[in-house]
């Protein structure tokens, strides 16, 4: 004797269909959790990658300003040395 199916009613068809609706709202969830986690990834690698650059910024500004007071040094010594014309070059 074979089995028959019983017709579904309107209430077997509204929970099938709110379980089809629960699975793909799931899987929409499920891709916009991982969407979310490479993008804090993301913007964690893109943290460390400005701080880093930021590092090397202010360095560079040291530097700079080693080689200012270097090169301000240099030109006071310049201008105080006494100028040396070709009589003074000759020899006696």
């Amino acid at each position: 004797m074979p089995w028959k199916l019983r017709p579904s009613g309107p209430l077997e068809r509204e929970n099938a269909a709110l379980k089809t609706t629960i699975v793909v709202l799931r899987r929409e969830l499920t891709d916009k959790e991982g969407y979310a986690a490479k993008l804090e990834l993301v913007v964690r690698q893109r943290s460390r990658t400005i701080d880093a650059l930021r590092g090397t910024i202010n360095q560079l500004r040291e530097q700079n300003r080693r080689l200012d007071e270097e090169a301000d040094r240099l030109a006071e010594m310049v201008r105080f040395t006494p100028q040396i014309d070709a009589a003074m070059l000759a020899p006696k």
